[in-house]
């Protein structure tokens, strides 16, 4: 691929916030850009490779199988989210799983080891990635408190609310979302069954909280209020 667009694609990540076009176009040297369509996996490609990822363009979900083959979803990440090898200590869990949820989903890749030594060079970029990985641990943490703490309504509309804030539109008293998610995804994301998702949207449909179909969601921005 052509540095110019290797260029433009960092360019557009969140973590060059703060670096010149010359730090940038170093970063291109090791970068490995690759495209995936919807349900395609990131990580078999690399074959479990060592790897930073950073998601340009799209949405990709985490997840791992418990004992029981059902899936947990521990993360929906969008732009401009990193995940892969992010303690950098050489490696990404066997049973760790990220599949693309859209189609055309951009994403920027570095060996672990590469990223360490861009990192070492160049403090803006390191102060970055801190940030981003200090705010995922925190999503992180209160998803954990949610699960331990909450019952499934309450996860389920935390679980809204979260969304909302990240990728909603406001359109008057209500809030916007494009639907990339099934009953599946939502009940391995909040811990529960596909069933109960199904009864608690349409519990939340009757209260006015949300319109909810395949393709769109609109919530009532009143219940987005802590």
């Amino acid at each position: 691929m052509h540095t110019e667009i290797k260029f433009l694609y960092l360019k557009q990540h969140e973590i060059t916030t703060g670096l010149t076009d010359t730090q940038i176009l170093e970063m291109t040297e090791n970068v490995k850009v690759k495209n995936v369509n919807k349900g395609e996996s990131i990580y078999m490609e690399d074959g479990f490779e060592s790897r930073v990822y950073l998601l340009v363009k799209g949405k990709i979900k985490i997840s791992e199988i418990d004992d029981c083959g059902d899936e947990l979803i521990k993360e929906v990440l969008t732009a401009t989210d990193i995940f892969g090898d992010v303690a950098l200590n050489g490696g990404i869990s066997d049973d760790e799983f990220a599949e693309s949820f859209t189609d055309n989903t951009v994403i920027c890749s570095y060996r672990s080891a590469d990223f360490k030594m861009l990192m070492q060079s160049n403090p803006v970029l390191a102060m970055n990635f801190m940030q981003h990985i200090s705010a995922k641990y925190r999503r992180l943490e209160s998803r954990h408190s949610n699960l331990v703490f909450k019952d499934a309504k309450s996860r389920l509309i935390s679980f809204f609310k979260d969304w909302a804030n990240r990728e909603g539109s406001r359109d008057g008293d209500k809030i916007k979302l494009n639907n990339y998610l099934t009953h599946n995804d939502i009940a391995g994301i909040i811990s529960t069954s596909r069933q109960s998702v199904t009864t608690l949207l349409n519990e939340l449909k009757d209260t006015g909280l949300l319109y909810y179909n395949r393709k769109h969601i609109e919530i009532n921005s009143r219940y987005l209020v802590n």
